[in-house]
């Protein structure tokens, strides 16, 4: 907040800002350049022409609106007792723990599956994983990584099916790309995964989606064939959903992720 000018010693002006009212806390900037920043009334001689100081102010006022709109409530605190902006996520906020705990609570198909127990976003990237390294053996840890992590910003968003995802529009997309980059960067990998490895990805998920859909989905293989593609039948020998308790399923995410990490570090 603009706390007026002060004239120091020398004849030297420089502007006073306040960064908090609670408790107090006060500094000072050299005039111009806060001047350039703010386009306050400032003191004639700081060198500043007002065109320029406006055009500043602007700039300035936009940011500030930006800001204002996102302590609206654009943030959620975690149980680590992080608190994340949704809108503009910072790597230091996120935990493992909250992924795994998140993700292990939200439930693929909206719920609409057989069993006593949902099948969640967390057991899906588990076996994600598996599947992505069935068909890329040898392939480096840090990209088994990034396919257990590949739904991971569901764990704020939710898991929302296709049509869904497409009836929303490119803002749910946005918010994805920046939860992804975010959830990337905290965990050693690059904010975009190469087109590569993101299409190996996606090709694992949507046999995990074929695996799904047939086993406790009601899909029938040719409905499966049709939305998901016929998955090769090597890739799919031997894997079973299965349906656990959310507390397991997290420990379990939590286990893959520390191997995961440290074969990365190796």
């Amino acid at each position: 907040m603009w706390g007026g000018w002060q004239q120091e010693t020398l004849g030297i002006w420089t502007g006073v800002v306040v960064l908090s009212e609670n408790p107090p806390i006060r500094t000072t900037i050299p005039v111009c350049r806060y001047a350039r920043q703010r386009g306050a009334a400032f003191p004639a001689g700081c060198g500043i022409s007002t065109p320029f100081a406006i055009g500043y102010a602007s700039i300035v006022k936009a940011s500030e609106d930006r800001m204002t709109q996102r302590q609206k409530r654009a943030w959620q605190r975690m149980l680590s007792g992080r608190r994340l902006d949704l809108l503009d996520p910072t790597p230091v906020d996120i935990e493992i723990e909250d992924i795994a705990h998140g993700l292990a609570f939200v439930a693929r198909w909206n719920g609409q599956t057989l069993g006593d127990f949902a099948y969640s976003v967390a057991e899906h990237s588990l076996l994600v994983e598996e599947i992505f390294l069935r068909a890329n053996p040898g392939v480096p840890a840090r990209w088994r990584l990034a396919a257990l992590l590949h739904d991971a910003p569901e764990y704020v968003i939710g898991d929302m099916i296709s049509p869904v995802k497409a009836a929303v529009g490119p803002g749910y997309g946005a918010l994805d790309e920046r939860l992804t980059a975010a959830i990337h960067l905290r965990f050693g990998l690059p904010a975009s995964l190469p087109a590569a490895i993101k299409k190996e990805i996606k090709r694992a998920d949507r046999i995990s989606a074929w695996l799904e859909a047939t086993q406790i989905a009601g899909f029938s293989g040719s409905e499966a064939d049709r939305f998901f593609g016929q998955p090769e039948p090597a890739l799919m020998r031997g894997l079973a959903i299965r349906l656990r308790p959310p507390a397991e399923v997290r420990a379990d995410y939590i286990a893959r992720h520390v191997e995961l990490m440290a074969a990365s570090a190796a």
